[in-house]
C-alpha cells in the first residue's frame, strides 16, 4: 500500500532551532524568545497536531523524547528511520551531528510492544564516516505501488547511496535537483518531501524549483505515466510548507491529506479542489515548529507499514 493508517511521532523536550542544520535549511528562522518558551509553544503544536489527527482516526504511537540527549529536532522522526511492510527497518546516516542522537533501538521495542514485527534492520549509518548521507523519507519519496523512488540531490541525498536504496527495495530510481532562491542565488532544496508530496492518485510538487527543464520533464512524465494527477505549487507556496504533506488513511478507510495550517491557507481554491477530488484535507497550526525546525506536517511523522506479529 502507499499510504498507512499509523504514524510514529516523537514529542519533544528541547525543540529550538538547531544551528547545525541551519546552515543547509534554508527555511529554518530564528525566534527572539527563550529556548524554553520555544519548546513549550512547540509542544502545544505537537499536542494539538496528534489531537487532531486522532479525532480523524490515524493511529498516532507517541514517543517521549531524552532531556539528556540534548536534541533540537528530534520532532522529525522520519529523517533518521522508516518502517517497512516487509517487516525491515531502514536507519539512515544524518548531516547533522547532533541529529544522529535521535536514533533510538528503544523505538523499536515500542513498536513491537504495539504487536508489530520487526524481522530486519538495515543500517546505512556507516556512510557518515565518509561524509555521505541519506535522510530517510525527507530524502526520498517512495511511489510504493509503481516501484518507484524519488529524490533531489543536496547535501543530504547523496546519490551514490540512494542508489543503493532502491537496489536494496527493488525501486526505479527517478533522480533531479530542485533549487531555491536564497540570497539572489539558487541553492539546493535540504528534503525532497518541502517540494513534493506522494499520494495514491496524485501528487503535490513545485516543479519551477527543479531547473533542468530535462529532468523537471522526466519527474512529471513518471507521474503521470503511472496515473498520478500532477497538483503543482509555487516556491512561494513551498516555503509555506505546502509540499510537506503526507496522506494517511483515518477512519472508515477514509483518505486524509495532513498539512500544516500555514500550508493549507497558502493554497489556492482550485489546488485545494484538485485535492479534495482524491482525499479529506486534515490540517493544525504548526507555525513555531515551522519557524525554528525548517520543517512541517510530513517531517513530523514516520509511518508505520510494519506487519503486525
Amino acid at each position: 500500500m502507499q499510504i498507512t493508517n499509523t504514524i510514529l511521532m516523537i514529542r519533544p523536550v528541547a525543540f529550538r532551532m538547531n544551528e547545525q542544520t541551519a546552515v543547509n535549511n534554508y527555511f529554518q528562522e530564528d525566534l527572539a524568545i527563550k529556548n524554553d518558551m520555544i519548546n513549550k509553544m512547540a509542544q502545544k503544536e505537537f499536542d494539538d497536531f496528534v489531537e487532531v489527527l486522532r479525532q480523524n482516526g490515524v493511529t498516532v504511537i507517541v514517543i517521549e523524547d531524552r532531556v539528556e540527549t540534548d536534541t533540537p529536532d528530534s520532532i522529525f522522526p522520519n529523517n533518521w528511520v522508516s518502517f517497512h511492510d516487509s517487516g525491515t527497518v531502514v536507519v539512515y546516516p544524518m548531516f547533522a551531528e547532533n541529529r544522529r542522537k535521535e536514533r533510538r533501538e528503544d523505538v523499536f521495542d515500542v513498536l513491537e510492544e504495539q504487536g508489530f514485527r520487526i524481522d530486519n534492520i538495515i543500517d546505512y549509518t556507516a556512510a557518515e564516516e565518509e561524509g555521505v548521507f541519506l535522510e530517510g523519507t525527507g530524502s526520498i519519496l517512495k511511489d510504493r505501488i509503481n516501484q518507484k523512488a524519488y529524490c533531489a540531490l543536496s547535501e543530504r541525498a547523496h546519490e551514490e547511496l540512494f542508489i543503493e536504496f532502491c537496489e536494496d527495495f527493488d525501486c526505479f530510481p527517478v533522480i533531479f535537483t530542485a533549487n531555491q532562491t536564497v540570497n539572489g542565488e539558487r541553492l539546493p532544496i535540504y528534503h525532497t518531501n518541502v517540494m513534493m508530496a506522494m499520494a495514491e492518485t496524485f501528487a503535490v510538487i513545485c516543479t519551477a524549483t527543479i531547473d533542468d527543464k530535462k529532468e523537471r520533464k522526466n519527474v512529471v512524465e513518471h507521474l503521470k505515466k503511472n496515473g498520478k494527477e500532477v497538483i503543482t505549487i509555487t516556491e512561494q507556496q513551498m516555503h509555506c510548507f505546502a509540499g510537506n504533506m503526507l496522506q494517511v488513511i483515518g477512519a472508515d478507510d477514509q483518505r486524509l491529506m495532513v498539512m500544516s495550517s500555514t500550508a493549507y491557507h497558502s493554497l489556492r481554491k482550485d489546488q485545494i479542489a484538485a485535492i479534495e477530488k482524491h482525499c479529506k484535507i486534515v490540517h493544525s497550526s504548526l507555525d513555531t515548529i515551522e519557524t525554528c525546525g525548517g520543517g512541517s506536517a510530513r517531517c513530523m511523522m514516520a509511518e508505520v507499514f510494519l506487519p503486525k506479529a
